[in-house]
């Protein structure tokens, strides 16, 4: 007996739309690392219900720019390449050179040390002010230590408060 459209699994249609969403960027990227002439291999997988490229190789330290700058601003602009070729709007990861994963695994360990601070010490801690995507990481780690976290501050100061356990 063979599935009709109608009858796939909902969670099937997912991966294949984050599939595709991976597939239209992994196309953007290599035509922009053709035009700038840089050696690149993409790797598109998917990740906590989102598509994620990573671009590895060589020296790629211009892709990330100060901070990620540059990194953040590709990113944007491959998501608007797949809004444009879907029309829907996207969530797509891009890594370049391991930079996020990287900066995912400094966060996670910031959120797990500031944790157990807050335990020992029954204080709140403020962290430093971060964007989304690295508060999300520091609340995982928080929350994974039992402890809770919230964000305070306005755009583009805003930060993590970790508490003490009630």
């Amino acid at each position: 007996m063979t599935e009709t459209a109608d009858e796939a699994p909902q969670g099937t249609d997912k991966v294949n739309r984050l599939e595709q969403e991976g597939d239209i960027a992994a196309d953007y990227l290599e035509e922009l690392l053709d035009i700038a002439d840089l050696d690149g291999d993409l790797d598109i997988d998917v990740e906590a219900d989102r598509a994620a490229v990573s671009i590895v190789g060589a020296d790629l330290n211009q892709l990330v720019g100060r901070d990620g700058k540059v990194l953040e601003a590709l990113q944007e602009l491959t998501r608007l390449a797949v809004y444009r070729e879907t029309g829907e709007r996207s969530r797509l990861m891009l890594d370049v050179s391991g930079f996020r994963a990287d900066k995912r695994s400094r966060l996670t360990q910031l959120g797990i040390e500031t944790a157990a601070k807050v335990a020992e010490s029954g204080e709140p801690v403020s962290l430093e002010p971060m964007s989304p995507f690295e508060r999300k990481i520091v609340h995982d780690a928080v929350a994974a230590a039992g402890l809770t976290s919230e964000s305070a501050g306005v755009e583009p100061r805003r930060y993590v408060v970790v508490h003490p356990a009630s």
